[in-house]
């Protein structure tokens, strides 16, 4: 059986910092499963991750609507809609919206720390709309 998940009946996560906002389809509260994390972003004009690190996980952007930057040691490149942004276990990088930006993000595995190498500890916190506060680990 399929699970089927409509955003609109799923909690919204909005950034403690703000500008950003996320919708999990699958992470472990939901699906009681921790091989993977994926859901949808929205970034403000302006807004943008702290630069950071996640170890022992890979994952990707794919941009849906919107233009953006990211940010890595080899320098900063701009993406747009239809681009997919791959990132190994451990690479450095950061996204910022340059326009409204709305992209897809999987993450496995959901057993992962995040480093923040240049932002504040606020970047990881997330308040679900309904209450509470969820923190990325």
């Amino acid at each position: 059986m399929a699970y089927i998940f409509d955003q609109d009946e799923l909690p919204k996560l909005v950034s403690a910092v703000p500008g950003r906002e996320r919708v999990f389809f699958v992470n472990k509260e939901l699906t009681k499963m921790d091989d993977m994390l994926a859901g949808i972003m929205r970034y403000k004009e302006g807004a943008a991750s702290p630069y950071h690190l996640h170890e022992n996980c890979e994952h990707f952007y794919f941009i849906i609507d919107g233009i953006g930057s990211v940010e890595t040691p080899e320098g900063v490149r701009e993406v747009k809609s239809g681009d997919l942004i791959f990132f190994e276990a451990e690479d450095k990088h950061r996204l910022r919206g340059l326009t409204d930006l709305f992209y897809f993000e999987f993450q496995a595995p959901n057993r992962f720390k995040t480093t923040i190498l240049d932002g504040t500890p606020d970047d990881l916190l997330w308040n679900r709309v309904e209450g509470g506060v969820w923190v990325q680990s």
